[in-house]
C-alpha cells in the first residue's frame, strides 16, 4: 500500500481537512498575497475543553437502536478514525467534524456524580448502559483523567450492568473492576477491530492500538472472566471487507464469544471528509471504494433509513453479510454473551455515603 500514499497526507491524523460547520455562517481561510483563499490547516496539538452537563445518560429513540442507554464522558476523539459517525456531533459544539473532532476534545469531569444521581432517581429500573455510544471512553486522555474508571466504580457500587465499546488497551487498567462485575454478570466488553493490516490501520485509525494489541486485550479480558464481543466495524467494501473471516477467527482464537458488524455509511460531513481522505490515502482505488459504498446504499454514500442504514442492501452488502455469517458459524459456534443480571441493582448504592 505504501506506493499509493500521497505525500501531502497528514500523518498522525485521520481527517485531512476541516469541513465547514453548517451551524456557523463564517469560516477561517488563509489569505495569500496572490489573493487565493485556502483552508487554514495545521497539525496542532490536542486541546481539552471542559463541559459541565446537567445529565449524562442518553437514551436513543432511533427505531434500530431503541431503548439504548449510553454515556459519553468525552466528545471528540483523539483516535482520529476517519469513518466515525460521531464526527458530526462535534458541529453542535461549534467545531468542525474534520480535524477539530480529533484535536479538540470535550471532557465531562462530573460524569460520575451525574451517574450516581441518575441511579438515585425515584422509580429508576436497572437497564444496561453503554459506555462509548458515540466516542471512545478509553481514548488517550482517559489514562490521565480516569473519568471512565470513576464511572465503572459507580456501576459496581450500584450493581448496574454496563457494556463497553473500545479499541484501546487502556481498558486493561480496569480489569479489577470489570472482572468483579463480570462475576455477577454485570459487564460486557466490545473490542472493535477494523483491520489486521497494520498499514491500513495506521491510515484508517491513526492514533489507535494495533490489531495485535487489541487481540491481546481480548485474550487478557477473557482470561479474567470478562465476556468479549469483537466488533468488525465498520466494513468498508474495497478496503477491509475481505478481512471479515480472519478478524473473527483471530478474535475467537483469543476467547471472544460473539461478534457484530456494520457497513460504513458516510452521513453528514463525513462524506466530504472520507472522500478527501480516500483520494489522498489510496488514490489508485479511491473511486472503486466510493462506488462500492454507494452500491450498499442505493447509489448514495449514506442511507439514513432506520433498519437499513448500518446493514446496507444490494449485492455488495449481501456478499458482506454472507461472509460474516459464515465466519460466525465456523469460528463462534456454541458461544454467546452471557445475559445480564438485572436483579442485583442496589438502590442508593447500598446506602453507602456518596463517593464524591
Amino acid at each position: 500500500m505504501a506506493h499509493e500514499e500521497n505525500q501531502e497526507f497528514f500523518k498522525g491524523r485521520g481527517a485531512q481537512v476541516n469541513t465547514h460547520n453548517k451551524f456557523l455562517k463564517n469560516k477561517y481561510v488563509l489569505d495569500h498575497i496572490e489573493g487565493i483563499d485556502e483552508q487554514l490547516l495545521e497539525n496542532t496539538a490536542t486541546q481539552l475543553f471542559e463541559e459541565n452537563p446537567k445529565r449524562i445518560v442518553s437514551e436513543s429513540n432511533s427505531p434500530d437502536l431503541s431503548h439504548m442507554y449510553s454515556i459519553n464522558p468525552y466528545q471528540g476523539c483523539e483516535h482520529g478514525c476517519i469513518y466515525c459517525y460521531a464526527r458530526n456531533s462535534h458541529e453542535y459544539y461549534g467545531f468542525s467534524a474534520g480535524l477539530d473532532f480529533e484535536r479538540k476534545i470535550i471532557v465531562k469531569r462530573n460524569a460520575p456524580e451525574l451517574l450516581e444521581t441518575y441511579f438515585n432517581k425515584k422509580g429508576y429500573e436497572p437497564v444496561p448502559i453503554v459506555l462509548s455510544g458515540n466516542t471512545d471512553c478509553y481514548q488517550p486522555i482517559e489514562r490521565k483523567l480516569k473519568i471512565t474508571r470513576a464511572l465503572l466504580q459507580v456501576f459496581l457500587k450500584y450493581k448496574n450492568p454496563v457494556s463497553i465499546i473500545t479499541k484501546n488497551n487502556v481498558v486493561l487498567r480496569d480489569i479489577d473492576i470489570l472482572s468483579e462485575m463480570a462475576r455477577m454478570n454485570l459487564a460486557h466488553v466490545n473490542i472493535s477491530i477494523t483491520s489486521l493490516n497494520e498499514q491500513l490501520r495506521q491510515k484508517l485509525e491513526p492514533r489507535t492500538v494495533t490489531a495485535t494489541g487489541r487481540l491481546a486485550v481480548i485474550q487478557r479480558l477473557t482470561e479474567n472472566g470478562i465476556p468479549v464481543r469483537v466488533m468488525v466495524a465498520p466494513i468498508i467494501p474495497g478496503l477491509n471487507s475481505e478481512e471479515i473471516p480472519n478478524i473473527i477467527k483471530a478474535a475467537a482464537d483469543r476467547g471472544a464469544v460473539s461478534a457484530g458488524f456494520t457497513i460504513v455509511r458516510l452521513n453528514g460531513s463525513i462524506a466530504e471528509i472520507f472522500t478527501d481522505w480516500v483520494h489522498k490515502a489510496f488514490p489508485d482505488r479511491a473511486e472503486k471504494v466510493l462506488n462500492m459504498i454507494k452500491a450498499c446504499h442505493a447509489g448514495k454514500l449514506n442511507d439514513s433509513d432506520y433498519g437499513r442504514r448500518m446493514s446496507g442492501e444490494g449485492h455488495v452488502a449481501q456478499s458482506i453479510h454472507q461472509l460474516y455469517r459464515m465466519a460466525c458459524v465456523r469460528f463462534l459456534a456454541g458461544r454467546e454473551m452471557p445475559p445480564y443480571d438485572l436483579t442485583l441493582f442496589t438502590p442508593k448504592g447500598g446506602k453507602q455515603t456518596s463517593m464524591f
